[in-house]
């Protein structure tokens, strides 16, 4: 079996206006979906990063995929990247954005090709992806219910102006509205908010809104993506100590895994044991070794876009689990080809045991380039479908809408910071630590 052709899709799909410390969404994400297929008919797919960079990326790639043998991804991660021991630590992501950090170009880039072979593999062999990389260990994978502080706005612009499902979110009480909705609709059974957004105090009341609407045993969880000095940091671990208890954490409070490290020590000496976990200062594996040194991050929140893959993602799964670390799962705005390579690679990993994260809803159905629509969620978690490679279909007609949105928007990275700059404040900028 020899790859035949490499075809990349370009797309743009609605994304509401979700804030973060970076900035503000646009009102379209960018993606790109890959498609590989073999000289015997057989077809792959993935989907990840959009915009220029990405796409160049891998435009540049097809030469050396053309005539390879799908199965030899092991080889080609080596050319690409090196040892997994060797990729850089991706700490410049405390300023870059998901899919536009130079440190993990190549990875992502890798990512993008070793998916889209491996639902071909498992097509050509008639299993599903998880079983292809080693076996599931679960049948379902369970996902969290992922809160964001919004303007009103539902994404897109003009007449490809989306509805707003959930208005706007900018107070504790919108926060506890947005979360009664999304599981309503999702039967999501843990909840994350993002963070570093509005005022600490604002955001620490809006957890125990959650926390008193919810109950006791539903884990919540906060990201401000290191908006928070180290003092500040301390404060809301002290506040919410009880509300992050029962299988929450505090997802990247501060900088830096020193700066971690020195809040979880000062926490520690007050007797507050909340686990701290990052998708930001833990980036590669030697980032994970320094963690687990200094006590800095007590779960590290993986991703195989960015990650190098699925294969890559079993590795950490197994680091993690010989340093006695916890693993969940990071997202950023996707659609249903990710969402599945998501689902698949944490059936396959043992030590990923809390809820991942997705942006699934946050997205429309629209959009969809997944035969059939969207991905169906039964209490809060997507089971491994009873079909080969990935499980899903194309639909044609959808990828092409895509296709045509994004030839004609403007778009062409993710800047946050521009968003924020237009619509919100023109003198704004990312600080930190803000607070």
């Amino acid at each position: 079996m020899k790859i035949s052709s490499v075809t990349l899709h370009p797309i743009a799909i609605a994304d509401p206006p979700l804030r973060s410390s970076y900035g503000l969404h646009a009102p379209f994400a960018l993606r790109t979906i890959v498609e590989i297929k073999s000289d015997d008919g057989i077809t792959g797919f993935s989907e990840t990063y959009g915009g220029d960079g990405p796409l160049g990326a891998l435009e540049a790639m097809k030469p050396r995929l053309l005539g390879m043998n799908p199965f030899r991804l092991a080889g080609l991660f080596q050319s690409l990247t090196g040892s997994s021991s060797d990729v850089p630590g991706g700490h410049s992501q405390t300023w870059l954005v998901p899919g536009e950090n130079p440190l993990d170009l190549h990875t992502r880039t890798f990512a993008a090709i070793e998916i889209a072979c491996l639902d071909l593999i498992g097509k050509a062999v008639n299993q599903p992806v998880c079983e292809v990389i080693g076996g599931r260990v679960r049948d379902e994978v369970c996902f969290s219910a992922y809160l964001f502080y919004k303007h009103g706005g539902g994404g897109g612009i003009g007449s490809d102006k989306y509805d707003d499902e959930y208005g706007e979110v900018l107070d504790p009480a919108a926060t506890v509205r947005e979360a009664r909705q999304m599981i309503k609709q999702y039967g999501f059974r843990e909840i994350k908010l993002k963070g570093g957004v509005l005022e600490p105090s604002l955001e620490i009341e809006s957890i125990r809104q959650l926390r008193q609407a919810f109950g006791e045993y539903v884990p919540l969880r906060i990201d401000p993506n290191c908006a928070w000095s180290m003092d500040t940091s301390v404060e809301v671990g002290r506040a919410l100590q009880h509300e992050l208890s029962h299988g929450g954490y505090l997802e990247d409070p501060c900088a830096g895994l020193d700066g971690m490290a020195e809040a979880r020590r000062r926490l520690t000496s007050d007797g507050i044991h909340t686990p701290f976990a990052s998708n930001v200062a833990v980036t590669s594996f030697p980032d994970v070794v320094q963690a687990a040194k200094y006590d800095s991050v007590q779960i590290v929140l993986s991703d195989p876009h960015y990650w190098g893959g699925m294969r890559q993602l079993q590795f950490l799964s197994h680091l993690c689990g010989t340093l006695g670390m916890g693993l969940s799962m990071h997202s950023n705005s996707h659609l249903g080809i990710s969402l599945m390579a998501m689902t698949h690679v944490a059936a396959a990993c043992p030590n990923l045991t809390y809820a991942c994260d997705t942006h699934y809803p946050w997205q429309s159905a629209r959009d969809e380039v997944v035969e059939g629509g969207r991905i169906k969620f039964h209490n809060g978690a997507v089971a491994i479908p009873d079909k080969p490679g990935l499980g899903i279909s194309i639909d044609w007609d959808q990828l092409a809408r895509g296709r045509e949105r994004y030839e004609k928007i403007p778009y062409r990275k993710r800047d946050d910071q521009a968003e924020m700059r237009q619509h919100v404040d023109p003198n704004w900028k990312r600080v930190l630590p803000r607070w």
